[in-house]
């Protein structure tokens, strides 16, 4: 029982990391509307079978309209003091990620 479940998330993964890769070349070929159905499908597909989308996908998501964030074309990239700054050009969304080093884990779990 719990191998199919395992599969199934696995290939939930697969299929989200595909849509990210159509979305981007459609994004190239400035075709707006096919990305962000892309989009929309893998967000969907992770909703549906529960499993995250990964991060460094899910950076390139706006955070507002959910469109694939690429420098100088969707998205402003700016170095801020101790962030990363990156606005969205299509609803002006601004997603602020720290430079430093993330944390290691809480000891008192």
């Amino acid at each position: 029982m719990m191998k199919g479940k395992r599969r199934r998330e696995d290939i939930a993964v697969q299929r989200i990391e595909r849509l990210f890769e159509l979305a981007q070349a459609a994004e190239k070929e400035d075709q707006d509307q096919r990305s962000k159905r892309y989009i929309q499908l893998a967000r969907t597909i992770g909703m549906r079978y529960r499993v995250r989308i990964p991060r460094q996908l899910k950076m390139q998501l706006c955070k507002g309209c959910y469109a694939l964030l690429i420098p100088g074309k969707t998205a402003r990239v700016r170095l801020r003091g101790e962030y990363i700054a990156t606005t969205c050009l299509r609803c002006g969304m601004i997603m602020r990620r720290p430079y430093k080093a993330p944390r290691a884990p809480s000891s008192r779990r």
